[in-house]
């Protein structure tokens, strides 16, 4: 009697156990960061904000936190103005850093000393604003910032082993309740300091990982890519994997933001527009800037030599099925366009959040998607997907 019900019994148990791993693998609980910019101090409703977990406020300057006199911590806005703005479980980090404003990162690393005074005047800070923790946006130690063409790699190397030993200062001064996020260099070739032997130290100090997964195709480059693209993203995130970052800590990076870059007419118009030439774009002596690409957000205004061609990348570009990403070229102006629409960022969620189990998202930024935040919007929409919530959008996703 026993032995005749068992198959049915343990069918029923492993349909059971089935059962609850499919939730357990739809229903998680999932990171959404948004940064809060002075360039952009905007934000929706607070009904389109429930999925937010973290907002960071974009940015405090490292270089005063080396003043051992300081009691002064300026920013754009304050923790208690944001705070209403947003969900109650939402935490508030002050973001430090930023492109290019490294210098007071690599004083503040250089040794013991210097370390401890910035970590303990991060402390007082924190507590003085009554932010939840800190988002560490040192994005290139050990090189390859704004400046290296000034300031060689070789002469940064020393900020390699530096960079986990400031992390670990900081996590000393604010104790284990506060938390510390930092973000992190998209493009394997800027990896500099995040190796097999300082990853696993990094991870024991920070609570996740913002992993920049956007602006993988810059002035440095010298053929058109995918600046948001899936393939790319999915190299990234598993170079942070193989150097010892659990999946779970990890953040991919959205960005709210428009690039396009000026490309060579003719061996554009014969060759596929994916991976075809670019003018150059900085100057090979200084790093300059030619003013050969730039980049925009969905809440400025589309400068005026740019919106006959931008207007034909809305209408007329298409979605690389294969790489993974939205662009279109211009031939009329040789301009090569690359970003993320809503459906490009849906497409995201199945193959690269669930794909490889990551923690969460962030984006660069919230206000930078206004007025009309249609990216927030398919941000949460593949944000409920993942949670095992209810959405119109599923059968999209």
């Amino acid at each position: 009697m026993i032995l005749t019900k068992f198959p049915l019994l343990l069918g029923a148990v492993m349909l059971a156990m089935m059962g609850s791993s499919v939730m357990a693998a739809t229903s998680r609980p999932l990171r959404c960061l948004m940064y809060l910019t002075g360039q952009h101090p905007v934000a929706p409703q607070i009904d389109q904000l429930d999925h937010i977990t973290h907002v960071a406020l974009a940015f405090m300057s490292p270089s005063i936190f080396n003043d051992p006199l300081n009691q002064e911590w300026p920013l754009f806005t304050t923790v208690d103005d944001v705070r209403p703005r947003f969900p109650k479980h939402t935490k508030v980090l002050i973001g430090i850093g930023g492109w290019g404003d490294t210098i007071g990162f690599s004083v503040a690393a250089l040794n013991d000393e210097t370390r401890t005074l910035f970590a303990e005047n991060v402390a007082k800070m924190v507590e003085a604003t009554g932010a939840d923790g800190i988002d560490i946006d040192w994005e290139y130690p050990g090189g390859n910032g704004e400046d290296y063409k000034k300031i060689p790699n070789s002469d940064k190397q020393w900020e390699i082993t530096a960079y986990p030993l400031l992390l670990q200062a900081l996590r000393a001064a604010l104790g284990p309740e506060k938390i510390i996020s930092a973000a992190v260099p998209g493009l394997e070739r800027d990896m500099l300091a995040f190796t097999r032997e300082t990853v696993p130290r990094i991870m024991r100090q920070v609570d996740f990982l913002n992993v920049m997964t956007y602006d993988m195709m810059n002035r440095r480059d010298t053929v058109t890519k995918h600046h948001t693209g899936v393939e790319l993203s999915l190299k990234a995130v598993d170079a942070y994997v193989a150097a010892g970052a659990a999946p779970q800590k990890l953040n991919l990076g959205f960005a709210f933001t428009v690039k396009y870059f000026k490309t060579e007419q003719d061996a554009c118009a014969q060759l596929s527009p994916v991976g075809c030439p670019t003018v150059e774009m900085e100057d090979p002596i200084t790093g300059a800037d030619l003013g050969s690409s730039g980049a925009f957000s969905w809440h400025d205004d589309v400068p005026k030599h740019l919106r006959g061609s931008f207007e034909r990348a809305l209408t007329q570009g298409v979605y690389d099925d294969e790489q993974g990403g939205y662009y279109y070229w211009d031939p009329t102006e040789a301009l090569w366009w690359t970003f993320d629409t809503p459906d490009a960022i849906k497409q995201k969620f199945p193959k690269l959040l669930e794909k490889r189990r990551l923690g969460g998202v962030f984006a660069w930024g919230l206000g930078e998607d206004a007025p009309d935040y249609e990216h927030l919007a398919a941000l949460n929409q593949g944000l409920a997907m993942l949670k095992g919530e209810d959405t119109d959008e599923r059968d999209e996703l």
